[in-house]
């Protein structure tokens, strides 16, 4: 589950409170740095991107416009293999195709006016000006985050007719580089609940199998990304919903460093949680999207600075620059917390099939006890920090008539923000870093930190949340998920590689956690992983 803030859920009914976040953010385009097929030029200079890149490396072997991966559909573009309207015209052409199956994409856009858009980027391409290495690209927008002139609807009945005159931070930067909105992506309401689910769009099935749930909350953005229905996706992640969804979808997520990727939110202290990242279908994608949506913000405190290394990323020289030799480093396997998560046995059994695919590139992996008690990490630290982050929701929860618009989880989250004092508040804070100061310890010895992405393989789409797991109940609506809370805590970059499918054909993933601040390294562990399994592209859903 991701919320992108709850305190926008407290000013969306207020337009006049964004007037100075829509300030700030129109302030900043202009000095929006855009890295460019062969190098950086800045959105002032944009013609020097008239350079047209010659393709360097050898394709990919895809055999349509929707099967290209990003980077090798970027190269085409402004090689003129491919004009932007052959691009928008096959992608909505397998929207049309294939969307009814999953209803992955909602609030899809006319048309007449997207074609009409990608004929405006083949003029000024033509011209030699290009906007960035997305110039062109259909991309669908995760429905939290806000898009100018379209539906921004949380997956809400409160905001289900609520248009924006604004584009989110993240939006803003993606339009820099060239992306043309096409729609949004689906999302629980308010990104409460690892199961895409809500009143306005209905649920979201999974690639693999339809009538079971793709995960949360990025479920439409995972969904869509394996169905082919855009080229890379963004995503947000609180509770695992960059990578819940990823293993359910056969598709790799990215949970980056805290602070890696700014958003000018309402809150910008308390909430150390909720991040924004990539999805893709492949990791140099990623990576090429992580570039565009990161980098250092004087808007946002805690923000960091830019990754030299990321950016200077290029379609052209991303798959050369994402490798990296893995052999001898060395990956703590946790699994199961040592019997305290409750865990389809079946889950444990896939995941170590992609484990022995790890140790086959030559590092070492090394199965750990748990590093702290589980119950204790969740009630004293988790339950609070994910209570509180719920209390921007008090316009919609204490007036009785939104109040009724609400999902039962939502009013769960902000009833229970009500319940601790400062000083627990002060305690939780003390109990993650010392959660944060023993993961630290287990990085002195070890390079990654590995579980599974999910405890149970998708359930059915109708059900809201599973009750039970492997014979256990679960006593919330996002206890099933609990795997992913520690790493959420740390603060540390997390990426979701696929680990395989069980036998019904359902697909799992695996988290692997990197040192603070190491994302780049972490995502040269996953293209080696890629490169070594060709999961993704060996295993299309057959709905495709």
């Amino acid at each position: 589950m991701a919320v992108k803030n709850s305190a926008s859920s407290d000013t969306i009914n207020e337009p006049a409170t964004n007037i100075s976040r829509r300030s700030a953010i129109k302030s900043l385009v202009g000095t929006v740095t855009t890295v460019g097929l062969l190098g950086t030029y800045t959105g002032a200079n944009a013609k020097q991107a008239k350079t047209a890149v010659q393709a360097t490396t050898a394709p990919s072997g895809a055999t349509s416009i929707v099967d290209m991966p990003a980077w090798e559909l970027s190269l085409n573009i402004h090689n003129k293999k491919l004009s932007v309207k052959e691009v928008m015209t096959a992608y909505l052409d397998q929207i049309d195709k294939v969307n009814g199956k999953v209803n992955a994409i909602v609030a899809l856009q006319d048309r007449d006016g997207l074609l009409k858009q990608a004929e405006e980027k083949d003029k000024a391409l033509a011209s030699g000006n290009s906007m960035g290495w997305m110039h062109g690209f259909p991309q669908a927008i995760k429905d939290l985050e806000e898009t100018k002139g379209i539906v921004t609807a949380q997956g809400s009945p409160a905001y289900k007719d609520w248009v924006p005159d604004y584009d989110s931070f993240m939006v803003k930067r993606m339009k820099a580089h060239g992306a043309l909105i096409t729609g949004k992506t689906n999302t629980p309401e308010f990104g409460y609940g690892s199961h895409t689910y809500n009143p306005v769009y209905g649920a979201t099935g999974n690639p693999y199998d339809p009538s079971k749930s793709a995960g949360g909350s990025s479920g439409g953005a995972a969904c869509s990304v394996a169905m082919r229905m855009q080229p890379v996706a963004d995503g947000s992640d609180f509770m695992g919903s960059l990578r819940n969804p990823a293993g359910w979808c056969n598709v790799f997520g990215f949970r980056p460093s805290w602070g890696l990727v700014p958003d000018t939110v309402d809150e910008l202290f308390i909430n150390q949680f909720s991040i924004n990242g990539p999805m893709g279908r492949s990791i140099p994608d990623m990576a090429l999207l992580l570039n565009t949506i990161s980098g250092y913000s004087n808007l946002v405190p805690q923000s960091l600075e830019d990754d030299a290394r990321l950016k200077a990323l290029t379609p052209a020289n991303v798959r050369d620059r994402m490798k990296a030799d893995q052999k001898g480093k060395r990956m703590a396997w946790l699994g199961d917390w040592d019997g305290y998560l409750a865990m389809e046995p079946d889950v444990l059994e896939v995941c170590q099939g992609a484990l022995d695919a790890i140790t086959a590139m030559g590092l070492k992996v090394e199965t750990i006890k748990a590093p702290t008690d589980g119950q204790k990490l969740w009630d004293g630290c988790w339950l609070p920090h994910r209570h509180i982050c719920a209390s921007g929701l008090k316009s919609l929860a204490e007036n009785p008539e939104k109040r009724k618009l609400l999902k039962p989880e939502a009013i769960f989250e902000y009833e229970g923000s009500k319940n601790y004092s400062g000083q627990q508040i002060y305690e939780a804070s003390v109990m993650r870093g010392q959660w944060y100061n023993k993961v630290q310890e287990l990085f002195e010895e070890f390079d990654y930190i590995a579980v599974p992405t999910a405890q149970m393989f998708p359930f059915d789409k109708e059900m809201h949340w599973p009750k039970e797991v492997a014979g256990r109940k679960m006593d919330t609506y996002h206890r099933w998920m609990e795997i992913v809370t520690p790493w959420t805590l740390c603060g540390s970059p997390v990426v979701a590689i696929p680990a395989g499918f069980n036998k019904a054909g359902l697909s799992m993933g695996i988290q692997v956690i990197g040192k603070p601040r190491n994302d780049f390294e972490v995502l040269q562990f996953a293209y080696m992983y890629e490169l070594a399994t060709d999961i993704v592209r060996k295993n299309p859903p057959k709905i495709v």
